[in-house]
């Protein structure tokens, strides 16, 4: 495999599993050094450390980092260290947001034990989609976001639809994109890009938590054209080929990458 990013570095915020870590495989084999930024138990640290060995054998450097993204403390200190580490002059290839945490209530429920509390929703917002926002803005303040800089954030669907108890993430990710287009208007002068990138129905971790998930799989296993559900190595593909300079003109925009599932009515 050809190895387009040779010396450079990309971030990844959300790198144990799903898109996060499809992108951060898909990047390392081509040459691209990765910072990771998760959040797991003890238990969960063998299976990513097999993915981490899987990366390095690709002769790139891997750093991961345990702890909730939403932590501004731990945020300026991990940017610190990644700052130290890339040296001076040196600015990220590749910022992928992909942090899949909120909460799955009701917003009218039958006892207000089952509704969605105001901490769980501001808790949604602030990880799944402002995160995204001081993230960038205190990367750049540190000189790590510049001229040929991507960044990508994961929507989906959802974004746009209703779905029962997917209220809060709906809301999330439909912030998420106007983020998106702010920081596309404000850091293009910069040479920064930024797109958030809308995968097909994929059979994650993440997806699996939400109720009924069974018939979103089914519906989309009917309809894409390609009679298969979108996979996080798809995604991984797409954020590597867009993280490419000669995307240098595409920004701002909500990407579907879904093998044609939304044309399908």
């Amino acid at each position: 495999m050809k190895k387009w990013f040779q010396g450079e570095w990309g971030l990844i915020l959300g790198s144990s599993s799903g898109f996060g870590m499809a992108a951060a495989q898909a990047l390392a084999a081509r040459g691209m050094n990765i910072f990771g930024v998760h959040f797991d138990r003890r238990s969960a640290m063998a299976a990513i450390h097999e993915q981490i060995a899987a990366m390095t054998s690709h002769g790139v450097e891997v750093e991961f980092f345990n702890f909730n993204a939403a932590d501004e403390e731990k945020r300026q200190a991990t940017i610190k260290a990644i700052q130290k580490k890339m040296g001076d002059g040196a600015v990220l290839r590749t910022l992928v947001h992909s942090l899949a945490f909120g909460s799955l209530k009701s917003y009218f429920a039958e006892s207000s034990e089952d509704e969605i509390t105001q901490p769980q929703m501001e808790m949604t917002l602030d990880v799944m989609a402002n995160s995204l926002v001081y993230w960038a803005r205190d990367l750049r303040r540190e000189k790590l976001l510049g001229e040929g800089s991507r960044i990508f954030a994961m929507t989906s669907a959802g974004g746009q639809r209703a779905w029962p108890y997917y209220g809060a993430v709906s809301a999330a990710k439909a912030a998420l994109e106007a983020h998106i287009r702010q920081i596309a208007l404000e850091l293009a002068p910069a040479g920064v890009r930024a797109n958030a990138i809308c995968a097909g129905v994929t059979d994650t971790p993440a997806l699996r938590k939400i109720p009924g998930h069974e018939k979103l799989i089914h519906e989309a296993r009917m309809k894409n054209p390609n009679g298969r559900l979108t996979t996080p190595e798809d995604i991984g593909k797409v954020i590597a080929l867009l993280s490419l300079p000669e995307s240098d003109w595409i920004t701002g925009n909500v990407i579907n990458a879904d093998g044609g599932e939304i044309i399908v009515g």
